[in-house]
């Protein structure tokens, strides 16, 4: 990544360099990636090509060897085969690492394309408009990181039984952070954001993640993209959990238009059943089961939905992170329980089922998912040490 903005501040004046680890991604261009000479200047050249495989669907994979900002580093994620929490599961269970991202999440995905769309639109200016939005943790951390790079004031509104990890990410990367009460769920978040809203004016403007088609749209083109062009397009089931709608629903879009025959699994909350004709209730997986059903779901695009509880979700996380090495939050198990569900269904036996991981596990660490593991640590005290 080369920086533009603190290197006027900083001893070096020409460019710095940092070599990202946590995030070999980058993030796809706005208009759906065509297998092409523009596309692969080394193909023109005569040079060889590296992942030559990996580009063979059509879609480019590979990321800038620099990058110009944090924004080109979103996308592009690795699929991962499960092979240890599966047990007995027929079917080929392959997650999407949406956790590598580079504020790691799938919400970077979105962050990235409702200001950047609204920013073509002239809906929104860099030092001008102050962007506020209400958010469960991921999408905020996400914006607050676009907004961050691209030079906006930004106010979040949070209920206040998300993470304490989300509340420092926040303000970390320079966002302001109102939080609301935990009864009132998502909805008093996003009344409390249309307070603000009408408090500051034609100045301030909500992106709207549950309804903006640009959340939908971001993964039309590059989540769908992405997973048929790992797979090379052998994929019998997506899954994922569902928070906005905007993920489940862009990604199937894209991957049905190739394969009519694929089926979508949506995941809630046992607890909050609301896609299944339910009513909403408190539940303690975060990011999903908002409590009503979001304007960016199709709900004609799933096929089924499964619910699972927030005990067999923390459970199953847990147990990813011990067996497959896999750190992730809580929705990210309750995905992996329902793809094992399904998947030991006897017609399942041989097929491949693609699950989102959604966010990384390390911003849970406060939370009743390693809570446990978070007192012993604290408690935990030094041994003596003969020197």
């Amino acid at each position: 990544l080369r920086l533009s903005k603190v290197s006027g501040f900083a001893m070096l004046r020409s460019a710095c360099l940092f070599a990202i680890i946590a995030s070999a991604a980058a993030f796809a261009p706005a208009s759906l990636p065509i297998f092409s000479k523009a596309n692969f200047p080394a193909v023109s050249r005569g040079l060889p090509v590296r992942h030559a495989a990996s580009i063979s669907m059509g879609y480019n994979l590979q990321h800038p060897k620099i990058a110009n900002d944090i924004t080109e580093l979103i996308g592009r994620t690795p699929l991962l085969r499960l092979s240890k929490v599966t047990g007995d599961c027929g079917a080929d269970i392959i997650v999407k690492l949406e956790s590598m991202e580079p504020c790691n999440s799938v919400k970077d995905r979105i962050g990235f394309s409702m200001i950047n769309e609204a920013e073509k639109r002239g809906d929104i200016t860099p030092g001008k408009t102050t962007l506020v939005e209400p958010t469960s943790g991921n999408t905020g951390i996400a914006l607050a990181m676009v907004a961050a790079a691209k030079g906006y004031d930004l106010i979040l509104t949070m209920p206040e039984s998300m993470s304490l990890e989300r509340r420092v990410m926040f303000k970390a990367l320079g966002a302001k952070l109102v939080l609301t009460p935990a009864p009132l769920a998502m909805k008093g978040a996003i009344k409390k954001a249309e307070d603000i809203i009408a408090s500051l004016g034609e100045n301030a403007y909500m992106l709207q993640q549950f309804n903006n088609p640009d959340n939908v749209k971001i993964h039309v083109e590059t989540t769908g993209p992405e997973i048929w062009e790992q797979m090379d397009g052998k994929i019998d089931v997506f899954l994922g959990g569902v928070g906005t709608g905007g993920t489940i629903t862009g990604t199937s879009k894209f991957l049905k238009s190739k394969n009519k025959e694929m089926k979508t699994i949506a995941v809630e909350p046992a607890e909050s059943p609301v896609m299944s004709g339910g009513k909403p209730g408190p539940h303690k997986i975060q990011g999903i089961g908002a409590g009503f059903i979001p304007n960016n779901l199709d709900m004609d695009i799933v096929d089924e939905v499964v619910q699972v509880t927030s005990a067999d979700a923390m459970a199953m996380a847990r147990r990813l992170a011990k067996e497959e090495g896999v750190l992730c939050g809580i929705s990210s198990g309750a995905a992996i329980k329902a793809a094992i569900e399904i998947g030991s269904r006897a017609e399942m036996k041989g097929k491949r089922i693609v699950a989102i991981i959604p966010s990384f596990g390390e911003r849970y660490l406060s939370t009743a998912l390693f809570s446990e593991l978070l007192e012993e640590s604290k408690a935990q005290a030094a041994e003596e040490v003969q020197v």
